[in-house]
């Protein structure tokens, strides 16, 4: 049929069908387009039929009048199916120019389809829609919230290594004024572009900052958390950062995020900040009570959060171990929040009470600097590294790969004794095989346990969730948990987003998504990994936040995960 079909939709371009159903000059669109969607049925994933439609498409393209409205219709319908079937790369490029061109039509719905279909292609002809960045990043600044919204996701989706700087900073200038239902989705796309293209560190910390100061409350849960891991591994910007955020905390203290990574940094560069030499920013003169007061007006605050105070308070206590000065005023300060009605706040200034009464000599130890993280390394890269190392150094003392933090939770416990946590490496093989691997020097790792099931959590119209777990044997504290979206219905999901939260005694960390696109059909899954550190190793609880739109539809989804099996926590 396909020939016979491509000779009827010529004659109506060229020397049109019959005149009494001609609408604006357009040769019977209806038709037209009646036809335009069958060839792009027809051609699908068909390589003979797409090339016998090839050059009736780039006629079609080329000679349909858009100056009216029927025009446009028949044009879009034959850009949806040359992105449908097997087309040529230049009808392709074509395809997306004709895009370009809908995007300066003064009809907000001709620029809202544009916007749509130039999403869709963003992926499979991402530098011919990058010609059109100009005019995407013009659409930021619609009225309209529709247009700007599909503007912000294409705008975001263009970004890459060689146009972030000039990317960011076009989004970063939308985000100071556009509406507040914009604000999250803003900022969640400009640190997830800073965190994957950034050029340089300090470029990456600066980004960030802006972004909180700007809409801090509007960021996702773990960016104070990267954050904070960004500047602990840059040595080099540990005296940039500390008087940046220090600046910034002096002119706000209303946006939580950035007060957290400020009371942080500060608690563990104050020495820094005092130091008065960096050459990479503006002289700063501090003085010791200034920093003091400012962490109190934090601590006083009725904009602040408990978990912020917290970091105030701590902050305050790290202090007391960089400062030159008397201690007394930290003392007195802690010592007001011993009685404090929120448990946690109360909890921290108990024990940093006794550490000053009872265990002064050992203050300094205990809080100083967190060693740096290295980030970016897999897994299972570190595991393989340990296990070598365990293999060739068998008299050795094992190194602890429980993060010092967790080992600091109560620090009534710690001083009771040596910890009975810790880790000793795996007694060798006695086999004959196992001590032969060992004599000649083979990696030689203990047989690994029983793989820990599977467990189906959620399911909806087609997206279902699953969970597979992994307990690495060095440090059985830990827990890794992969997050598989898959889709098998006849729709994309699209801005999927899977958010986590555990109870106050475990500790989460959450890896960047491998996309926020759980494509139809059994596509590609989408995984993202949750690092769940459970020192007490108590039962585990999981509460999930599903937000992601399916079939036009917005959908929100919290639920929480109880039946987990009990070998992800024993």
């Amino acid at each position: 049929m396909v020939p016979q079909l491509v000779h009827i939709l010529r004659t109506l371009v060229t020397t049109g069908y019959s005149t009494e159903h001609s609408i604006s000059g357009v040769s019977d669109p209806f038709l037209q387009v009646q036809i335009l969607r069958l060839l792009r049925i027809l051609g699908r994933n068909h390589e003979e039929s797409s090339e016998t439609m090839n050059d009736l498409l780039a006629q079609v393209a080329t000679n349909t009048d858009t100056s009216r409205n029927a025009g446009n219709a028949v044009l879009f319908e034959t850009v949806l199916t040359i992105m449908d079937i097997r087309s040529a790369a230049g009808l392709r490029v074509l395809a997306v120019n004709i895009l370009g061109r809908f995007l300066l039509n003064s009809d907000r719905n001709i620029r809202y389809v544009a916007l749509t279909s130039l999403l869709r292609l963003v992926q499979s002809d991402h530098s011919a829609v990058q010609r059109h960045r100009p005019t995407v990043v013009e659409c930021l600044r619609e009225p309209d919230g529709s247009l700007s919204r599909r503007a912000l996701e294409l705008s975001l989706a263009l970004v890459n290594s060689s146009n972030v700087r000039a990317m960011t900073q076009e989004l970063q200038g939308f985000l100071e004024s556009c509406p507040p239902d914009l604000q999250a989705d803003c900022a969640s796309g400009i640190l997830l572009a800073a965190e994957r293209f950034a050029p340089t560190k300090r470029w990456h910390i600066d980004t960030t900052l802006r972004v909180l100061m700007t809409a801090g409350t509007h960021v996702r849960d773990d960016a104070v958390a990267n954050l904070t891991q960004l500047i602990g591994g840059a040595q080099e910007l540990h005296a940039y950062s500390v008087r940046r955020l220090y600046s910034a905390l002096a002119e706000d203290i209303s946006q939580q995020p950035l007060v957290q990574v400020a009371a942080w940094c500060i608690g563990e560069y104050g020495d820094l900040l005092l130091e008065g030499s960096c050459e990479e920013t503006e002289p700063l003169q501090v003085e010791e009570e200034e920093v003091l007061a400012l962490l109190e007006r934090v601590l006083q605050s009725h904009m602040s959060l408990p978990a912020t105070r917290g970091y105030a308070l701590t902050a305050l206590m790290k202090l007391s171990t960089r400062l030159r000065g008397d201690n007394n005023r930290i003392r007195q300060v802690v010592s007001v929040y011993g009685s404090c009605l929120d448990v946690e706040l109360q909890q921290r200034a108990v024990e940093y009470n006794t550490l000053f009464r009872k265990y002064d000599h050992m203050r300094a130890a205990i809080l100083e600097k967190i060693p740096l993280v290295e980030r970016g390394g897999s897994q299972a890269d570190e595991e393989a590294k340990e296990s070598k190392e365990t293999a060739q150094l068998s008299e050795a003392a094992p190194v602890p790969t429980e993060p010092q933090a967790s080992k600091l939770l109560d620090l009534l416990d710690l001083l009771d004794g040596p910890s009975g946590d810790a880790q000793h490496p795996p007694p060798l093989d006695p086999t004959p095989g196992g001590a032969l691997i060992h004599l000649l020097n083979l990696p030689c790792a203990p047989p690994p346990p029983a793989p820990i099931p599977n467990l189906k959590v959620f399911e909806r119209e087609g997206l279902q969730l699953n969970l597979s777990f992994v307990r690495p044997p060095g440090t059985r504290t830990l827990l890794l948990i992969t997050v598989t979206a898959t889709n098998t219905s006849g729709g994309d999901v699209t801005h999927f987003i899977c958010q986590a939260a555990v109870p106050k005694s475990f500790q989460l960390q959450l890896q960047a998504p491998s996309g926020d696109t759980v494509p139809a059909q059994g596509g590609l899954p989408t995984t993202q990994l949750l690092r769940i550190l459970n020192p007490k190793k108590a039962p585990l609880r999981l509460k999930l936040r599903l937000t992601y739109n399916h079939f036009g539809q917005s959908v929100q989804e919290i639920f929480e995960v109880n039946n987990l099996p009990v070998e992800t926590w024993q």
